[in-house]
C-alpha cells in the first residue's frame, strides 16, 4: 500500500519535473515509475455510453499492460494509471476536468466525447501543454493553428458519404430526412450529413426538424417527417439514450424505411429500449469485426466482459487511444514531458496494430484537416439485428 512518505516523494518529483510521473516506493524495492493518462468526458446521463466505453477500455487495457509488467519507454518501465473525470456533458465541467489534469501534471488526455466539451477545453490544453484525443467532430479542432487535439474516431463527414453511397447503391435509397437534437454537436453533424446527401444526388425531404435533448415522447416531432415517406431517416448525432426512443416512435408511427446515424451505439441499450423495433438500425460500429480482429482483440473483449459483465461494441474503437499514446511515447521517449516532441513524432509514426490481423497504427487526417491529427482506425459500419451488431462494410480514411 502506498505510504504517506511515498506520496510526498511522488508529489515532489512531479513538481520538479512537470511530468505525469510519480515515484512510489514499494517495500524493499527500488522506485517504481508511474505514467498517468487522463480521461475527461461524459459518463453519466443519456450520452453516458460514449464516455463509459472510453473509460472501461482504458482501464481494461491499462490493467492488462500492468499485469504484463508495465510498458518500457526509453530506459524506464512505467505502470499505467488512468485518471478519470466525468464532465456530465457540460462544457464548464469539461474545462474543470482538464484543469484538474493539468494540476496533476498529466500531458495526455482522452476525451471529451462531444463537440462543445472538446472546443471548451482547447485553451486549457494548449496553454498547459496537453495533447487530447476528443471523440468530437469540429474541423477547427484539428486544423491549423490548432495542433493539440487528435480525433480518436471516424468523423461523421467521413462516414456519412460512405454510408449514404452504400445505401443508395445497395438499398435503393433516394429520399432522406434528418432530425437532430437542438444542440451544437448534433446540429453540426446534421449539416454535414445534409451536405453529403445532396452531393450524392439524394433528395433531402426534411432537414430543419429538431428536439430538446431531454425529450421522451418523440411522436409529435416525428409525425410530419414520417408523412414525407423518406427512404432513410437519419438521427443526426443521436445519443445512446435517445436512439431507442426515436426508433420506437418512428416504427410505431408506421415508418418502414431505413434508420441510420453516424454516431456509435450500444447494442444492449438498443435492445432494452426498442427491442426488435431496432432491427435494421445502421450506425458506425467499433473498429473491429470478427473477420478482421486479432487474437489480442479477442482477449481484450474477453477481459472487458469479465471485468464489467458486458461488452460495448464501441470499445472496439475506444481501445485504440491508450495504445496510440503509449506507442508514440515509445517511439520518442522525450515526448513524455514535451508535447512538442509528440507532435513531431506524429508525422512519421507507425507501429503494428495489435487489434487487427493485418494493419498499422498511424496518424491520418491530411485530407480532412491538412495535417495528421486523427487516429487511423478501421471504419466499420454496422446494422443492428436480434440484439447484436452485424457488419455492413469496412472502410478507411487518409
Amino acid at each position: 500500500m502506498t505510504t504517506r512518505r511515498s506520496v510526498l516523494m511522488g508529489t515532489a518529483l512531479a513538481a520538479v519535473s512537470g511530468l505525469a510521473l510519480s515515484a512510489g516506493l514499494a517495500p524493499a524495492t527500488a522506485a517504481e515509475k508511474e505514467l498517468k493518462i487522463g480521461f475527461v468526458g461524459v459518463t453519466s446521463g443519456p450520452a453516458a455510453a460514449w464516455g463509459t466505453s472510453n473509460v472501461r477500455s482504458m482501464q481494461v487495457r491499462a490493467d492488462w499492460l500492468n499485469e504484463l509488467g508495465g510498458v518500457k519507454i526509453g530506459d524506464d518501465t512505467y505502470k499505467i494509471n488512468v485518471v478519470t473525470f466525468d464532465d456530465q456533458k457540460d462544457p464548464k465541467r469539461a474545462i474543470a476536468g482538464m484543469e484538474k489534469m493539468a494540476q496533476e501534471g498529466i500531458h495526455y488526455v482522452v476525451g471529451p466525447n462531444v463537440d462543445d466539451g472538446a472546443a471548451a477545453v482547447r485553451p486549457v490544453a494548449e496553454s498547459k501543454g496537453i495533447i487530447y484525443f476528443p471523440y468530437a467532430f469540429p474541423k477547427e479542432l484539428y486544423t491549423k493553428p490548432a495542433s493539440n487535439a487528435v480525433l480518436g474516431m471516424i468523423a461523421n463527414y467521413q462516414s456519412a458519404p460512405a454510408i449514404y453511397k452504400y445505401l443508395k447503391e445497395n438499398k435503393g435509397v433516394k429520399k432522406v430526412a434528418f432530425i437532430a437534437a437542438n444542440e451544437s454537436d448534433p446540429l453540426s453533424q446534421r449539416d454535414g450529413g445534409v451536405a453529403a446527401a445532396k452531393a450524392l444526388g439524394l433528395e433531402v425531404v426534411a432537414q430543419n426538424d429538431t428536439y430538446p435533448n431531454d425529450t421522451r415522447d418523440f411522436t409529435p416531432v416525428l409525425t410530419p417527417i414520417i408523412r414525407l415517406k423518406p427512404d432513410l431517416l437519419v438521427l443526426s448525432g443521436v445519443s445512446p439514450g435517445n436512439a431507442p426512443l426515436l426508433i420506437r416512435a418512428a416504427r410505431e408511427l408506421g415508418y418502414t424505411g431505413l434508420i441510420s446515424t453516424e454516431t456509435a451505439h450500444d447494442a444492449a441499450v438498443l435492445k432494452e429500449g426498442a427491442g426488435e423495433l431496432a432491427d435494421g438500425f445502421i450506425s458506425v460500429g467499433g473498429a473491429s469485426t470478427p473477420a478482421i480482429r486479432s487474437k489480442t482483440m479477442d482477449e481484450f473483449i474477453a477481459r472487458y466482459t469479465k471485468k464489467f459483465g458486458e461488452y460495448n461494441d464501441e470499445s472496439n474503437t475506444k481501445v485504440y487511444a491508450l495504445d496510440y499514446i503509449i506507442e508514440t511515447l515509445k517511439a520518442n521517449p522525450k515526448a513524455i514531458n514535451d508535447v512538442a516532441e509528440f507532435k513531431k513524432t506524429v508525422d512519421t509514426f507507425s507501429a503494428p496494430n495489435p487489434y487487427v490481423k493485418e494493419g498499422t497504427l498511424k496518424y491520418v487526417g491530411t485530407t480532412s484537416f491538412g495535417q495528421k491529427r486523427q487516429l487511423s482506425v478501421p471504419m466499420v459500419v454496422t446494422q443492428y439485428k436480434d440484439g447484436a451488431f452485424e457488419t455492413l462494410f469496412v472502410g478507411e480514411v487518409d
